[in-house]
């Protein structure tokens, strides 16, 4: 395995800027935060000459990409939205095949108002994801659904089900811990059961203030809350154990929203966490 980070922080940053800085500080890869707009990569106008200038200075810095990224919600309400934002998607799965990059990161959309996660999922995801999968697969490309706990894969069962509407191999998860620790859902249970759909991996944790938590109970809120690795409850040695045992080599992409630590600090200490690891 290999350390990484995503690069939505950097977002005062351009893209050469964060390379040259991942390379300098020892990481091994970065998640290209991505789309309309962004100002790491936007995939409505990207040319052959952009990728070019990328590819060079990744060498250079012997830095890799270990995905492009745009969490967008591909289920707006709103169609037209709904078919720009899934356009714009496909010119990022076009890109990421300019840059030799193998996995596009993607969110599995919001639920529908009116419909709870499973009905948005059983009514809406394989017309949605369905085609864009398989345009993905036509271009070599993985999709990768990060398992963010308000989008419409919160739990295992809403996995099930998703990867079965939409079995193709190539649709899988940028597997993050962290959603999963303050629900109580066992996540390396969840590695065991879906080791083959794990394309790409975030490093984040959680810290659970316990004596909030006691006071509080679990159904309010500011009892948890992100944080870097190291600093939380997740037990990294055993999460990687499992992410090896079920053939996962890939990256830890670390995602920074630990709003205790500014931006380099967060990632330098969990590059410095997790290094002994890997």
């Amino acid at each position: 395995m290999y350390i990484g980070l995503l690069t939505a922080p950097f977002h005062d940053r351009s893209l050469e800027e964060v390379i040259r800085w991942a390379g300098e500080n020892g990481f091994a890869a970065l998640e290209v935060a991505s789309g309309p707009g962004s100002p790491h990569l936007d995939p409505t106008n990207f040319t052959p000459e952009r990728a070019k200038e990328i590819r060079n200075l990744c060498e250079q810095q012997e830095i890799r990409l270990s995905s492009l990224a745009c969490y967008a919600n591909l289920l707006d309400p709103d169609r037209r939205q709904r078919e720009r934002l899934t356009a714009a998607l496909r010119e990022l799965i076009n890109a990421a095949g300019q840059l030799g990059v193998e996995v596009v990161c993607t969110g599995a959309g919001m639920p529908l108002p009116g419909k709870t996660k499973m009905q948005t999922i059983e009514e809406e995801v394989p017309g949605v994801y369905g085609p864009l999968v398989k345009y993905a697969a036509s271009r070599g490309i993985k999709i990768a659904l990060e398992n963010w706990f308000a989008t419409n894969i919160q739990n295992l069962e809403h996995w099930d089900k998703i990867f079965t509407l939409v079995p193709d191999e190539n649709f899988g998860l940028n597997f993050d811990p962290s959603h999963l620790y303050w629900q109580q859902i066992d996540y390396l249970q969840a590695v065991k059961e879906f080791g083959p759909r794990i394309f790409h991996t975030h490093a984040k944790d959680t810290t659970i203030d316990q004596a909030r938590l006691r006071r509080v109970g679990n159904q309010a809120s500011g009892w948890w809350r992100y944080s870097i690795p190291g600093e939380g409850g997740i037990d990294w040695a055993a999460y990687l154990a499992a992410l090896r045992s079920g053939g996962y080599e890939g990256v830890l992409s670390i995602e920074h929203e630990d709003r205790e630590l500014g931006v380099e600090e967060g990632f330098l200490r969990g590059l410095q966490f997790l290094s002994p690891l890997v």
